[in-house]
């Protein structure tokens, strides 16, 4: 069964693999952090490797997702979907890990393993970590950055297949008016199925490229879309 990111990063690393794929910026900050395909799929791999080696989840299981639209939390979500595992977007007790930024620790005391993410921009860990709580920019670099999956489960975030996903993620990008051309900037949160849909996968999908913005300056924009060549917007 093939799995939801070997379907969104197959196309794309066979026609495009050192092309930026995602531009984060934080405009709160000033952060700028571009990816290409092959880098993405190196970040997810490793995240992958994780998932299956370090925490034991198999195809099927479940991971909770906790984290906001940011480049590292793409790497988390292709990195679990590439283990098999299928994501779930609240704090599930049923999950057998979590990935969740320092703040919302509280939220998953029922799950087995945590891992928390800084989402600092140079990849400092998560000081004053509780025992038992693995931090996630110090141990994924500790796996391989190639992955061999192993299988899938049936669902894939929520409940919902990858087939149902991809198919979604098209009509998402045909509404939008997206194509694989396209360099799409993007403030929209991934909080939801919905949002993860129409921000991340439909663009991915359709092999587009990427510019997501936290904390966007609305004073900025009009600069940006002329320094990243953006030729489509997906606003918050």
């Amino acid at each position: 069964m093939t799995t939801l990111t070997a379907a969104l990063l197959d196309p794309i690393l066979a026609s495009d693999p050192a092309g930026p794929r995602i531009t984060w910026y934080d405009d709160a900050t000033g952060a700028r952090i571009e990816l290409s395909a092959i880098t993405l799929a190196n970040w997810a791999a490793k995240t992958a490797n994780m998932i299956r080696d370090e925490f034991g989840i198999l195809p099927g299981g479940r991971v909770s997702v906790l984290l906001p639209a940011h480049w590292q939390s793409a790497a988390v979500l292709l990195g679990a979907w590439w283990a098999g595992a299928e994501v779930v977007l609240d704090a599930d007790p049923d999950a057998e890990l979590a990935l969740v930024t320092p703040d919302r620790l509280d939220e998953v005391d029922d799950v087995a393993e945590v891992a928390a993410l800084s989402l600092d921009a140079f990849g400092r860990p998560v000081p004053d970590l509780p025992p038992g709580v693995t931090d996630y920019a110090t141990n994924v670099r500790l796996h391989g950055d190639q992955f061999r999956p192993s299988g899938a489960g049936d669902a894939a975030l929520d409940g919902r297949t990858v087939a149902d996903l991809l198919a979604a993620a098209q009509e998402s990008a045909s509404r939008s008016g997206i194509t694989g051309t396209d360099r799409v900037l993007s403030s929209r949160d991934w909080t939801t199925v919905d949002e993860l849909v129409d921000g991340l996968i439909s663009v991915l999908s359709v092999g587009a490229s990427l510019v997501q913005v936290s904390n966007p300056d609305r004073a900025a924009i009009g600069r940006r879309v002329e320094s990243e060549k953006i030729t489509a917007r997906l606003d918050a």
